[in-house]
């Protein structure tokens, strides 16, 4: 049987998805993972305004995986996926020489001292070549609330979303979290407001030749009207989880 030439490249994307869940044992019970008793109560509390469970569930991270965190931070999320992926997977954190000097302050190395990180390499590295060379075929790259960021620091945002798709294997997965700017705003609030707006991030990484494949809602709070500063909000702040992956 002969299908036309346009469809190719969906059943392309579909069997590199497949291959991808088929490469990974099932996924790990996240609900006992959010509940480990050594997580931090400033973890727990995390928990709630990030909606873990359903952002563990979207990621879809596994045993076994090889992933990224990028602007890891202080670890919230790189613990996360380090508890997901296992002794058998490995997990690459990312954070710039800036942020480890004047923002993090020993926070994530005080982290990299709980015995469930030892698969974690933290990698201090600019966001526009965020990954050693020699790190390539990951599964997963995870950007939570730091894509804003890049814009005010003036990174080569083209450059870094190529890096992440050169790292990741075919089939594998991006994930940018961030805080939603009003339509039309593009990149002109992400100082301002530490906002950024989904259709400009949208745009950016398909241009380096990731394809989206979801959405998820469980960040979104149509009644926040997109105009304050994220800090200390008023409600919840809108946010927007998309999902990217490498043809």
């Amino acid at each position: 049987m002969s299908f036309p030439l346009r469809n190719w490249s969906g059943a392309a994307l579909l069997a590199a998805l497949l291959l991808g869940c088929a490469a990974h044992p099932p996924a790990p019970d996240y609900g006992a993972i959010v509940s480990s008793p050594d997580r931090s109560e400033a973890d727990r509390t995390n928990d709630t305004r990030r909606k873990v469970l359903e952002m563990m569930q979207y990621i879809d991270v596994r045993p076994g995986m090889t992933v990224a965190d990028l602007d890891a931070a202080a670890g919230y999320t790189t613990e996360l996926l380090a508890r997901a992926v296992g002794p058998t997977g490995k997990v690459y954190a990312q954070n710039t020489r800036n942020a480890v000097e004047n923002m993090i302050k020993g926070r994530f190395e005080e982290r990299m001292k709980k015995p469930v990180m030892k698969n974690v390499v933290h990698v201090i590295r600019p966001f526009d070549d965020p990954l050693p060379p020699e790190v390539r075929d990951l599964d997963l790259v995870t950007f939570n609330f730091g894509y804003h960021d890049t814009v005010y620091e003036g990174v080569d945002r083209a450059r870094m979303n190529r890096a992440v798709f050169n790292a990741l294997k075919s089939g594998g997965t991006y994930i940018v979290a961030d805080h939603s700017a009003r339509s039309g705003a593009g990149t002109t609030v992400a100082k301002s407001l530490h906002r950024i707006e989904e259709a400009a991030v949208r745009r950016e990484v398909e241009a380096a030749g990731f394809r989206l494949v979801g959405e998820g809602g469980f960040l979104r709070n149509p009644a926040d009207p997109r105009d304050a500063p994220v800090f200390k909000p008023s409600q919840p702040n809108d946010e927007f989880v998309l999902k990217f992956v490498k043809p």
